[in-house]
Parts: C-alpha cells; sequence; structure tokens
C-alpha cells in the first residue's frame, strides 16, 4: 500500500518503519515541512512529504499528532481524497498535560469523534493504546501465545477492514471495538490503555471499562500545564 503518515513522533516514526519493513510505501509528513525530515525519512525509508502531498495518492492515512494541534491542519485536507480511503486517528487527549480544554471533548464528545468533527472526514480510531515500544518490539505471528491485541473503533465496516488487516500484518490480533462513539473504551485512563493485552484480556478490559472520564484527564482552568506538571 501507499501509506502517508502525519506526524513524526514516537508512534509515527514507529508505524514508518514497521509499514516500510512490511513493504509498504511510505510518505511522512509534520507541521514543520520536508526539510525537517530528511534524516528520519532517510533513516526509515520513507519518503519525506509536505502534509498535502501525504494524503495524495494513499491508499491509507494515519494522523499521529497532538489532539491540539487536530485544528491546525490545513483546512479542506482531505476534500479530494476518495471516500474509500482510510483515515486513522491515533490520538489522544491530555488537557491537563498538554492539549488544553477541548470543550466539545469536556462536553462528552469521544475524543475521535471531535477528530473527525474538525477533520470533515470520517476516521478509525486505532494505535492509540499501545506504546511505541511495544507497536515496535511485540509483533508476534499468528497463533502466538504472546501475541498483543489492539482495539479498532470506527463507523465504516470496509475502512475498518483494511486497518485490521494492516494490524493484522503488523503482528498484532485486531479486535472490532465497534462504531467510532464507542472509542471512548479505549481512552486515557480506561483498562486497556498501554495494558499490552491478549485478546482475552483486550476483551475483558473493554467490557471494565468506565465511561466516567478520569480526573487526571479532565482539562482544568490552568490547562494545560506539562506531563510532569500536569494542571
Amino acid at each position: 500500500m501507499k501509506i502517508g503518515i502525519i506526524g513524526a513522533g514516537m508512534i509515527g516514526d514507529t508505524l514508518a518503519r514497521r509499514c516500510v519493513a512490511l513493504g509498504h510505501e511510505v510518505s511522512l509528513a509534520n507541521s514543520r515541512g520536508p526539510a525537517s525530515l530528511m534524516d528520519i525519512a532517510k533513516d526509515v525509508g520513507a519518503r519525506a512529504a509536505t502534509v498535502e502531498d501525504a494524503v495524495k495518492g494513499r491508499d491509507l492515512v494515519v494522523v499521529t499528532i497532538p489532539e491540539k494541534s487536530v485544528a491546525d491542519l490545513p483546512k479542506g485536507l482531505f476534500a479530494d481524497v476518495p471516500p474509500e480511503v482510510p483515515v486513522i486517528d491515533t490520538g489522544n487527549y491530555y488537557p491537563r498535560q498538554r492539549d488544553g480544554r477541548i470543550e466539545p471533548i469536556e462536553n462528552g464528545l469521544t475524543e475521535s469523534r471531535w477528530v473527525a468533527t474538525t477533520l470533515g472526514r470520517p476516521v478509525i480510531k486505532a494505535f492509540n493504546c499501545i506504546g511505541f515500544r511495544s507497536l515496535g518490539e511485540r509483533g508476534r505471528p499468528k497463533g502466538a501465545p504472546d501475541r498483543l491485541a489492539l482495539p479498532i473503533a470506527g463507523d465504516d465496516p470496509s475502512a475498518k477492514a483494511k486497518v485490521m488487516a494492516l494490524v493484522e500484518d503488523l503482528g498484532f490480533d485486531a479486535y472490532d471495538a465497534g462504531g467510532l462513539d464507542d472509542s471512548w473504551r479505549q481512552q486515557p485512563g480506561q483498562p486497556c490503555y498501554v495494558a499490552d493485552s491478549t485478546l482475552p484480556e483486550l476483551k475483558q478490559r473493554l467490557a471494565d471499562a468506565n465511561p466516567v472520564r478520569q480526573p487526571k484527564f479532565i482539562g482544568s482552568a490552568k490547562s494545560p500545564g506539562t506531563f510532569t506538571d500536569p494542571r
């Protein structure tokens, strides 16, 4: 596949490396432009691109940037992207630590529903509840007893199936976690979040999820602070 990845942080870098290793053609973009990515793209085996180029002619696009930065992406970025191209949202909302208050999320909208609304494009929630080291190192063959599972939430069955196939190729059991409005079960603070779950464990942890957001993931009047000094 031709894959575009917007965001070159830990998850974006790791996904790019893993996808290139599987034989996919990867374009990697960030907010600072291709010149800032030349070294990392060469190391990964990807092509440094602008954000606009990263979505053109792609079979799949990944948005893996801080939640607060989603609104800063170019308006109409996905206007000409065919509807059958899945867009993956890997993001998480950290109001006290990084993002500040995003009122629609504070008022009950799931993180990825807000992302989809902001982008004007349906998204699939994936790769948000696994750490980059586990994503890079813990892929296993199908049937391995220590193979981890990842939840995939979204409303488009066809797009979800394509994302789940990629997750399986990366060495993880892909679990259909329902529609996008069910994706709160895999948000920060929930039992499956960065818990490195096998498939039976993941199913139980999703079932045990609590829709009440934990206080440390609710914005305050002083938000944001930092990850060392959340406010």
